[in-house]
């Protein structure tokens, strides 16, 4: 499930000469406020000229795309910004994969130069989404949840916008309506507890087991810990290592090195 790119104009020349233009009126050195608006229409352009990328976004989607550019140099800027916010991107937080699983919650961990060589078994805390007990996650009493009319029940609603003659921009925005869900309940009919939402949120203490000899950059993972939601299996809560600087030593592999300044006498 993914937005449609914007339809190419019939030949490159008239590509060329609606980018030109819109470039020319957009550009932040004459239009200071259009900046998100200008790095909208040169990723269009950059994809809409592009035969490789036109057909991976039409195969595979963003996350085709982004894989697909992940190994070069120029894109990781551009990258993080459509599918942050870009032309694109879901016009919303969609934290529902693909294959119906929710996305896994990734937390960075700062540990010590001692915690790796020593190991350690600590304790974290954090806050997640658990399905409301009280409404076994319906949010609302038995029959109470109906269909969205303004998607309807499609969780998503699609806009089409003109950015020049031949290059025509679709997106998909999140229903705000239902909040993506494709469900409504009416106020007097939810869940005292959860307010309708089917989710409350809950502290959750995680055990953390550090072995001896873990590394910068490695991965902790607890299955399934992430946040819950309805009809959906939850994703997991992965840690990411990030060591600490230390004061004396720098770690290489499995080596440690300190830089010693000594006189010219301890040298000899």
């Amino acid at each position: 499930m993914h937005q449609g790119r914007s339809k190419a104009p019939s030949n490159e020349n008239e590509l060329k000469k609606a980018y030109r233009k819109l470039a020319e009126e957009y550009h932040p050195d004459k239009n200071p406020n259009a900046g998100d608006k200008f790095k909208e229409i040169s990723f269009a352009y950059e994809v809409l000229s592009n035969p490789e990328k036109c057909k991976l976004y039409d195969r595979y989607g963003e996350q085709g795309l982004r894989e697909g550019t992940g190994g070069g140099g120029g894109m990781d800027d551009i990258s993080s910004y459509i599918f942050g916010r870009g032309l694109f991107s879901f016009m919303g937080n969609q934290s529902r994969s693909r294959n119906g699983r929710r996305e896994d919650m990734m937390h960075p961990l700062k540990v010590s130069l001692e915690d790796l060589y020593n190991g350690r078994t600590t304790k974290l805390q954090l806050s997640k989404n658990v399905l409301c007990r009280a409404s076994s996650g319906q949010g609302g009493k038995s029959g109470a949840v109906q269909k969205c009319s303004a998607c309807p029940g499609r969780d998503l609603r699609i806009m089409i916008r003109q950015l020049a003659p031949g290059m025509v921009q679709q997106m998909q925005s999140v229903c705000s309506d239902c909040d993506g869900e494709g469900e409504v309940i009416n106020e007097k009919d939810r869940c005292k507890k959860c307010e309708g939402r089917k989710v409350m949120k809950e502290v959750k203490i995680l055990e953390v087991h550090l072995d001896k000899g873990m590394k910068h950059g490695q991965r902790i993972t607890f299955t399934g810990e992430a946040d819950q939601a309805p009809g959906v299996e939850p994703g997991d809560i992965v840690l990411l290592l990030q060591e600490k600087e230390h004061e004396v030593f720098q770690r290489d592999g499995n080596d440690l090195h300190m830089t010693y300044k000594i006189g010219l006498a301890e040298a000899l």
